[in-house]
């Protein structure tokens, strides 16, 4: 497995890396040397010091990314963190059969990863559609699966409203709650097509 450690607007300092390096190498079992993985290190000042300190990791096994995000107060402890994180996704990801990417395909989505530049991992078209059972929850559980999930938003029925509700996570930490609400002219005019079509 190749591993590229980098930061956000500093130098990663080389005792950083190598702790990534080494930390990463353990899902080496899990994964075969065409996977990669990249980490990159930031610093947010506005948070306070016990979680200004980010990681984000990305993993590409057979041409798909597992992505996992971390704040801590140090470096190294995010990276633990997140390493639990992404190891867990890739067992998980590991047990179910899939159809294996051409490794052309792997390196360009983790070029356009790395370098932030267009690519495959840009494209806008739809090439996966996921069901899944919804069921009602409180906001507080919400954003804890969401934590647990690693993801950056999660959708639930909010057990207060019985409404379906979209948990996501800002850029400065925080979380925002989404409540779509169908109403208006939209739904006036679909009632009066209805009352009509009646008489």
């Amino acid at each position: 497995m190749r591993t590229i450690v980098k930061g956000k607007n500093f130098d990663v300092h080389e005792s950083d890396r190598s702790y990534a390096e080494r930390k990463l190498a353990r899902l080496e079992r899990l994964l075969d040397d065409r996977s990669d993985a990249l980490v990159e290190l930031s610093l947010e000042r506005h948070r306070s010091t016990e979680d200004s300190h980010i990681v984000d990791v990305t993993l590409v096994i057979d041409g798909q990314a597992l992505r996992g995000r971390a704040a801590a107060a140090t470096h190294r402890a995010g990276i633990d963190e997140v390493v639990d994180k992404i190891e867990r996704r890739a067992v998980d990801f590991k047990a179910k059969p899939r159809v294996r990417a051409r490794p052309e395909a792997e390196k360009a989505l983790l070029r356009s990863i790395a370098d932030g530049s267009p690519g495959e991992a840009d494209a806008r078209r739809i090439v996966k559609v996921k069901r899944f059972d919804i069921e009602p929850m409180f906001e507080e559980d919400a954003a804890t699966r969401m934590d647990e999930l690693g993801h950056d938003f999660f959708v639930f029925v909010d057990a207060a409203t019985e409404r379906v509700a979209i948990l996501y996570r800002r850029r400065d930490g925080d979380l925002g709650l989404i409540e779509p609400v169908v109403g208006g002219q939209y739904t006036t005019g679909r009632a009066r097509a209805a009352a009509g079509n009646k008489s």
